[in-house]
């Protein structure tokens, strides 16, 4: 349950509300056909600094636990 909440948590960051919601967006205007190209290479840009941040978390936990020993 504590696992839960906490990804709840991460959800409410300001990063996540405006990658869903530009998602949201996204998905409406695909639905309609009106996807322009700026919205288009905005949210290109978004998602990707969203995953790239996200991989490098944990990345950077991954190499932490590496070197500590924990896990190999």
């Amino acid at each position: 349950m504590e696992q839960f909440l906490k990804r709840i948590e991460n959800l409410l960051t300001v990063k996540s509300i405006v990658t869903l919601a530009l998602t949201a967006v996204f998905a409406c205007q695909a639905v309609r056909g009106e996807v322009s190209q700026d919205f288009m290479m905005i949210y290109t840009t978004v998602i990707a600094f969203y995953f790239g941040t996200q991989a490098q978390k944990l990345q950077s936990g991954a190499e932490t636990r590496h070197d500590d020993g924990a896990s190999e």
